[in-house]
């Protein structure tokens, strides 16, 4: 078994705990354009998905769609910092992880101002070596592009890479990519709902991530 040279990380319910920003500002959005609610649960589905693809009902008329995407973003920004934390472990883990001397990327379906955002918040942003947002790519997770894309501008070999996220579409965005993928049942969605995505393998806390590469360097 090869060594894991190349560590890829999701960002919302991977690293940062931003799930609960994230469903308030889609209710918000809805709201104030008075548009009827949606539960939690709907929103959820969509995770992992750019807003774009959130609001796809509203697809064929731009203003709008492009008018529900400010609103959102504009409620996002303004309580993100109150309400955004770091996964407890993460910091500790990636930072153990880059003194081993391996890669490390962010790939993630929010733009790269709320990615930079969310990154120094909690300190992370001086431990990924790149970094692929939705803002950069023409084909968002779940299509393997983004992963691909961080894969070439590292260098690395998708066969000794791993992608660290938290939904479906993280984890089929991986696969398609040829990457291995780990599941963080730390973020929202559980061992079940993840089930079907097949990840390669499943972490229940961040410093598990620091024990499997251990193991996997062993095996070689």
């Amino acid at each position: 078994m090869a060594a894991l040279q190349t560590i890829l990380f999701d960002l919302d319910g991977t690293l940062i705990d931003s799930v609960r920003l994230i469903l308030d500002s889609y209710h918000h959005t809805l709201a104030q354009h008075g548009i009827p609610a949606r539960s939690d649960e709907d929103w959820l589905k969509g995770v992992g998905t750019p807003l774009a693809v959130q609001f796809a009902e509203w697809r064929e008329a731009p203003e709008k769609l492009e008018a529900l995407i400010a609103t959102y973003r504009e409620y996002n920004l303004t309580h993100h910092d109150r309400m955004v934390t770091v996964y407890p472990g993460v910091v500790e883990a990636v930072r153990e992880i880059k003194a081993t001397g391996r890669q490390t990327g962010l790939v993630t379906s929010k733009n790269r101002q709320g990615a930079l955002r969310g990154l120094k918040l909690v300190g992370l942003e001086a431990l990924m070596d790149v970094l692929v947002c939705a803002d950069e790519v023409t084909n968002p997770k779940p299509h393997p592009e983004p992963v691909e894309k961080a894969v070439a501008l590292l260098g690395a070999d998708p066969a000794t890479t791993l992608y660290v996220a938290d939904s479906v579409h993280d984890m089929h965005s991986g696969r398609a990519a040829r990457v291995k993928t780990a599941a963080a049942l730390w973020g929202p969605f559980g061992r079940e709902y993840l089930e079907g995505a097949s990840p390669d393998y499943w972490l229940e806390t961040p410093g598990e991530l620091v024990k499997l590469l251990r193991e996997v360097k062993s095996k070689e």
